[in-house]
């Protein structure tokens, strides 16, 4: 997935993917990531 030129919200979960790793994901596919956060979702 070619995400160049876009902007993203990376939103992770403490016990699944964490957000810094979504947003290495995306920055990989040419994506700027505006904010990230990672949360626990109980």
């Amino acid at each position: 997935m070619i995400l160049s030129g876009k902007k993203v919200i990376a939103l992770g979960e403490r016990d699944g993917v964490q957000s810094e790793a979504i947003a290495e994901c995306v920055r990989s596919a040419g994506a700027e990531v505006v904010h990230q956060a990672t949360k626990c979702f109980v």
